[in-house]
């Protein structure tokens, strides 16, 4: 997806992305710094975690994945904003995925620092969302999904083999819709936007016109809405609801975790709607002519940014969650049907 009817802020994150290096450390208005974290071996390359910094308190929002070099990005932006480890009074995640959580326990051991996050966010941290799964369950589900099993195996998760991400850390207290805090003297309201994860937060710093959106809306890609067991139902519909929720900071610079800040946030929820509802259609289609529509047969007809052949193991995985996300959706609109066999089928109503 391309960065639709958006006007570009970050110029220099901009300029980074485009030559595929790191952004540098900015002070994004008066006691708001922005912070490239590196994510290894992603297309993303880095996480932009946020700095509020002021009245002696700090707080860091989305440290970043936690390796060595992710530890000596967050040392380095500290210091370009006159601070130290040991200053962090608290951690605020957006949503606990690793390139945004990582790094949160690491800080609250070196100082100390509260870790937040949105209840349903907490039920999500690995740790629980994987509690009594096993290999064999998941490799079950990719098979219900269509998945051949020589393509099965190397998109299972095993839980035995995420020590890193089990151990990701707990919150210390829990931020709801519309909650008021207080971030290096600053005055910002929690803004729920399940979809990308349940309890996906954005926040919004009225006084300076700003939006830290997360994954929520990021100015060049659709953030991933997927679909990974039985147990997750209607994450799209969640999402499009949120997208429609952000109207009202039109007016606001957004701030996203990765990428380069932009302004736009309307236009851009609009066309973000707009690409879900053409891939909606392209699904329908899709489904509509082979002759077993799993979602493993659908999502490999479907277009693909680098093709689905360039695919392989885990972002095929990927592929597969969204397609099975637009399809929970399309049912719960009532224009398809999934079938009672193994593996799942998908029809359309009429």
């Amino acid at each position: 997806m391309t960065e639709t009817a958006i006007a570009i802020t970050g110029t220099a994150q901009h300029q980074a992305w485009q030559r595929r290096t790191s952004p540098p450390v900015e002070e994004v208005c008066p006691g708001l710094w922005s912070i490239p974290v590196p994510i290894p071996a992603s297309p993303l390359r880095y996480t932009l975690s946020y700095l509020f910094a002021g009245n002696n308190d700090a707080v860091i929002v989305d440290p970043g994945w936690d390796t060595a070099e992710g530890r000596r990005a967050v040392v380095a932006g500290l210091t370009a904003a006159g601070a130290v480890i040991n200053d962090i009074t608290g951690v605020l995640v957006t949503h606990v995925h690793p390139d945004h959580h990582g790094l949160s326990g690491w800080i609250r051991a070196e100082s100390g620092a509260w870790i937040a996050m949105h209840p349903a966010e907490a039920q999500t941290l690995p740790a629980r969302l994987l509690a009594g799964r096993s290999a064999q369950a998941d490799a079950a589900w990719l098979r219900d999904m269509g998945v051949p099993d020589h393509d099965a195996s190397s998109m299972t998760v095993d839980p035995s083999q995420l020590a890193q991400f089990l151990a990701m850390a707990e919150p210390d207290r829990l931020i709801n819709d519309s909650d008021r805090l207080t971030l290096g003297g600053r005055e910002i309201r929690a803004v729920w936007t399940p979809g990308h994860t349940p309890g996906h937060l954005c926040l919004h710093d009225a006084a300076a016109g700003i939006l830290l959106t997360g994954d929520h809306l990021l100015p060049r890609i659709s953030p991933n809405i997927g679909v990974h067991s039985e147990r997750d139902r209607d994450p799209l519909a969640r999402y499009l609801d949120s997208l429609q929720k952000t109207a009202e900071f039109d007016a606001d610079e957004a701030l996203p975790a990765h990428e380069y800040r932009f302004r736009g946030i309307g236009s851009r929820a609009v066309a973000l709607s707009d690409h879900h509802r053409d891939r909606g259609a392209e699904i329908l289609a899709t489904a509509a002519r082979l002759a077993h529509p799993t979602a493993w047969a659908i999502a490999a007809q479907l277009s693909w940014s680098r093709g689905w052949a360039a695919l392989q193991a885990m972002d095929r995985r990927m592929a597969l969650a969204e397609t099975v996300a637009h399809l929970h959706y399309l049912t719960s609109e009532g224009e398809l049907k999934d079938g009672p066999g193994r593996p799942v089928e998908w029809r359309g109503c009429a």
